[in-house]
């Protein structure tokens, strides 16, 4: 049925969820995993949030939030080869989460993206966006959705 399978995961008990469902599936069809962590750049603009820093200490900070990715999708990978599933752990830098998610599914040849989703509705989904909702909308691939 499924050859990869990309899980993408933040380390949240939310995204918990989608890693533990990712790994019964690829076990269940027999699937490589790819547990992925995107990790954001840091901003630039005072109104995304930045604080000027010298180059050093942005280099320090985007070090620092991989180290940390890396901790996650390596602990991803672990639970999968406990359960004899073939797994690899990336951490890729992006801007936006769900191209970098896209992009990632589509350079490692996956054929399902597994992902939660926080459900938020109204006003709180238009002021915050979905990376879920913009996968769903330009995935090339199924994507499962997990809340």
């Amino acid at each position: 049925m499924y050859q990869r399978i990309l899980v993408a995961t933040d380390g949240t008990s939310l995204s918990d969820k989608a890693v533990n469902s990712a790994i019964d599936l690829a076990a269940l069809c027999g699937a490589e995993l790819v547990a992925l962590q995107v990790v954001h750049r840091y901003p630039q603009a005072y109104f995304d949030g930045g604080i000027a820093l010298e180059s050093a200490d942005v280099q320090r900070v985007e070090k620092s939030w991989a180290d940390a990715a890396q901790v996650v999708v390596d602990a991803v990978q672990q639970a999968a080869l406990a359960k004899g599933v073939k797994a690899q752990a990336l951490v890729v830098r992006g801007e936006v989460v769900s191209d970098a998610l896209l992009a990632a599914a589509k350079q490692q040849h996956c054929d399902l993206i597994v992902m939660a989703s926080h459900g938020r509705r109204g006003l709180q989904r238009l002021l915050l966006g979905s990376e879920t909702q913009h996968v769903l909308t330009h995935s090339h691939i199924p994507v499962l959705v997990l809340r």
